[in-house]
């Protein structure tokens, strides 16, 4: 069932973005009276195809599905009637041809706005921006965090979820800040603190970087029972059941969950004997072996077990972000913006080395994430699809010729230069563009295939 939830997810998400996409195209064109030939979703030979409009455009869903296009009337691509020559691409002015190009990924950023204000409208639900125990000998303990601080504000952006402070703290370790952050302390006092990010390296911005500064959640301790067990994994092979209570670990009485996991993930492949209370039976003890797992380069041991959570004390961590219609407009705006530039920001640093490759993710973990916030409701799924939306526009804009920002390259040029981009410069562009975008998709997908492999 997952794995079709994923299938289904995948597919829309990649059928949506990419209709919207090439309607940007299609619409523009349309207004600036160029004839369009084909609209298609997917590259290749078509698979279904249809002829609609006053044009007679082909509508066609096309075998190879990682993109789309529409094509135009162009006498660079054949014969066109002198009747009709007038509504050819080519003939048109640099700032329409500019525009038609341009509006693909604008249709991307403007779906993002949309979807994001339509969900900062409805309400996102999100955990409190509450601390935990802090780890020692970190930045946050140097900086003086303690557990049960609420963080209520990063330099100048207010915080209202723990996402929203991951969010602000991912951009500023990438910059690496020295940041002010104004926390609430356990007594309600008001306090800012100063939280030093320029020994986060690019290494830890692959994993979880707030481990490193020594900051995590609050959770309510949770009791060592469990609540579930992952279908062929190794603790039901070794025989645990949901509502088992752990009671020892190699003799080593646990009084909590967290302990349970500290215990598991120091033990790859070595066995471990649980003492197990079972239905309040005399405990008995059951043989495991945590299975080995990599973790940021680090072998951990995992038993694919969950603990049985107690929802109530969970909701009182829970709030819910929203804003009036207006309102709604301006952050949905400012979280576009942000993430178009924090995202441009990101890849200029991996082109200088700042940065790992690793963050670059291909069409495997595209369907990884889209399957999990699909399953996790509707709110997350178009979070989802507006993040997505919006790298593929950043994306489509970047100066690669093949891509959208290619083709505006080459108007700027012909601006300056008074006269189209020779055939011969576009083509050597073409072959350039297409080696280019064949490495960033083969690091893409090692990638995927990494982070299956590692877990």
């Amino acid at each position: 069932m997952n794995f079709l939830t994923t299938i289904v997810a995948f597919v829309v998400t990649l059928g949506l973005l990419i209709i919207i996409h090439e309607l940007g195209h299609y619409c523009v064109a349309r207004l600036c009276n160029v004839k369009v030939l084909r609209f298609s979703v997917g590259f290749g030979r078509p698979l279904w195809s249809r002829r609609r409009g006053p044009d007679q455009t082909e509508w066609s869903i096309s075998a190879f599905p990682f993109g789309g296009y529409v094509k135009m009337l162009d006498e660079r691509e054949g014969p066109v009637d002198s009747s009709e020559a007038h509504r050819a691409f080519n003939r048109q002015s640099v700032a329409r041809r500019f525009g038609i190009v341009l509006a693909g990924p604008v249709a991307n950023f403007l779906l993002a706005i949309f979807l994001y204000w339509i969900l900062f409208m409805h309400g996102v639900p999100g955990m409190k921006a509450v601390l935990g125990p802090v780890a020692a000998n970190t930045p946050a303990a140097v900086a003086g965090f303690a557990n049960g601080d609420t963080i209520a504000k990063i330099g100048n952006e207010t915080v209202d979820t723990w996402q929203d402070a991951r969010w602000v703290l991912l951009q500023r370790a990438v910059k690496k800040d020295r940041v002010p952050v104004t926390v609430r302390t356990r007594s309600g006092e008001i306090v800012q603190r100063e939280l030093d990010l320029s020994h986060v390296s690019a290494g830890d911005l692959d994993s979880d970087f707030l481990r490193v500064l020594g900051l995590a959640r609050y959770q309510p301790p949770i009791a060592p029972v469990i609540g579930n067990v992952v279908a062929g994994g190794v603790a039901e092979r070794a025989g645990l059941q949901p509502g088992d209570q752990i009671v020892a670990i190699n003799d080593r009485p646990v009084k909590t969950w967290e302990e349970v996991v500290s215990a598991v993930r120091a033990h790859p492949g070595e066995p471990l004997m649980f003492e197990v209370k079972r239905a309040e039976k005399t405990a008995t003890t059951v043989p495991v072996t945590p299975e080995v797992f990599t973790e940021s380069g680090k072998a951990i041991g995992r038993i694919g077990a969950g603990p049985k959570v107690d929802r109530d004390a969970f909701a009182e961590l829970m709030t819910e972000v929203r804003y009036g219609p207006v309102e709604s407009i301006a952050k949905a705006l400012y979280k576009t913006w942000d993430t178009s530039a924090f995202s441009l920001q990101m890849l200029g640093k991996m082109i200088v080395g700042e940065v790992s490759l690793k963050n670059l993710s291909g069409p495997i973990t595209i369907a990884d994430y889209a399957g999990q916030s699909a399953q996790m409701g509707w709110v997350s799924f178009l979070l989802f699809l507006a993040l997505i939306s919006i790298s593929l526009g950043v994306l489509n804009l970047l100066p690669i010729p093949l891509l959208d920002g290619g083709h505006l390259m080459y108007y700027v040029f012909e601006v300056f230069k008074g006269s189209p981009v020779s055939d011969k410069a576009i083509e050597i562009g073409q072959h350039l563009g297409m080696a280019l975008l064949f490495v960033l998709m083969a690091f893409a997908l090692y990638n995927d295939i990494n982070r299956l492999i590692s877990g």
